[in-house]
């Protein structure tokens, strides 16, 4: 229970650090609102920064509920519509258990087990070693899963990966994540195109106008400083929002990792999954924002600060930490064209925890043939124990 308890609590306080972040998120659109006016009232005439900086905070108080309000507008058109984007840039498609019975059995059995909604379940044609979980609500959620994970992942560690999903579903990740993504992609966007608009365009201010009404009182010399304060506070808002969104898929990893095993328990499969998976998910045609969703995201940020994902080694090594199993290291899996023969020594063989597949049922050799007209067949090889019944021939049971 200690371990349950343990697990459960840590996704409550999760919950609670990321709403705080979220709200963050929500801050800095204000404080990338409060820099826009603030370059507009530079722009407008020349004043002191002092009054700029005033008029600016009027401004905002002015423009927060059309902030507001634009940000929920934004949220409600990704709302509806974020779903059939990622389908189109990742070209997933829906499949039904007659398309894949093994992969729509994995995935009913971990919900039922657990008595959570089945989710759509989504394929996508590519090579490399990848899923992820998608939607806002629970007509929209979705697992996607690569052709080259199904080729390569054996039953146990594609059912790993589909409780790693289905946890990020459970415990809301998936919504979080996607607001978060939208927000950060507003803040994102209005800081692209000031800078654009300032060191492409060579916007200048003016310095020597000063509007109608009480120019001494506005004073003058300010409107370059203020400019510089506006630049400076969109650059950090939009680190911010990156360093935010990033963080929260982060935390949500070893989360999503521990809801694996706990639907499982199994953890050697989903070590060996990680291990797959490691340096092999690279969706070519996938956005960033895709691939901050897939289990493993293998595009590196700066010195980690922007990185999505906690590397392979830190999962596995908490894995082990806090829920058993074994670490066979590094794996080379061959290429796709020849991972037949390799792939089912690989799997046989049990080393180091490895799932081990279940061995082939002995061969049982058939009746010899019977020749019409022909002479009897050979006897067969004596059978031990007491008779079940009375003796066989090559016909069926000898009648007495």
């Amino acid at each position: 229970m200690a371990a349950a308890f343990g697990l459960y609590t840590h996704i409550q306080s999760n919950r609670r650090r990321s709403i705080a972040l979220l709200l963050g998120l929500f801050f800095l659109v204000y404080v990338m609102v409060y820099a826009g006016a603030l370059i507009a009232e530079a722009m407008m005439g020349d004043a002191s920064l002092t009054w700029l900086l005033q008029a600016a905070w009027r401004d905002l108080i002015w423009a927060a509920p059309w902030a507001t309000l634009a940000a929920a507008l934004w949220i409600v058109i990704a709302y509806l519509f974020n779903q059939s984007l990622i389908d189109a840039v990742t070209g997933a498609t829906d499949v039904t258990r007659k398309e894949q019975p093994r992969l729509y059995n994995l995935l009913e059995n971990l919900c039922i087990s657990r008595g959570i909604p089945m989710p759509k379940l989504k394929v996508m044609d590519d090579p490399a070693l990848n899923a992820f979980a998608s939607g806002l609500n629970a007509r929209q959620y979705s697992i996607t899963v690569t052709t080259g994970l199904l080729n390569r992942l054996n039953d146990q560690e594609v059912e790993a990966v589909l409780g790693h999903e289905l946890t990020h579903i459970r415990n809301g990740d998936v919504r979080m994540l996607v607001i978060a993504v939208i927000i950060a992609g507003v803040i994102g966007f209005f800081a692209e195109l000031v800078f654009r608009i300032f060191f492409q365009s060579g916007v200048r201010w003016s310095s020597g106008r000063s509007s109608s009404g009480g120019s001494s009182d506005r004073g003058k010399g300010g409107g370059g400083a203020a400019i510089l304060i506006a630049v400076a506070l969109i650059a950090v808002a939009w680190l911010l929002s990156t360093a935010i969104r990033f963080a929260l898929s982060r935390r949500r990893e070893y989360l999503a990792d521990a809801g694996a095993v706990e639907l499982t328990k199994n953890p050697d499969a989903m070590i060996m999954a990680l291990r797959k998976i490691e340096g092999r998910g690279e969706l070519d045609h996938a956005t960033s924002a895709v691939m901050e969703m897939c289990v493993d995201n293998p595009r590196e940020g700066f010195a980690d600060l922007f990185a999505t994902h906690p590397s392979i080694e830190s999962r596995i090594k908490a894995l082990i930490e806090f829920a058993g199993g074994h670490d066979p290291g590094p794996l080379d899996l061959p290429e796709p064209g020849d991972e037949t023969g390799e792939s089912q020594q690989e799997e046989s063989t049990g080393e180091q925890g490895d799932t081990v597949n279940p061995p082939p049922k002995p061969f049982l050799p058939s009746q010899p043939p019977v020749v019409l007209g022909g002479s009897a067949p050979a006897a067969q090889p004596e059978v031990t124990g007491p008779p079940s019944g009375p003796p066989s021939g090559p016909w069926g049971p000898t009648r007495q």
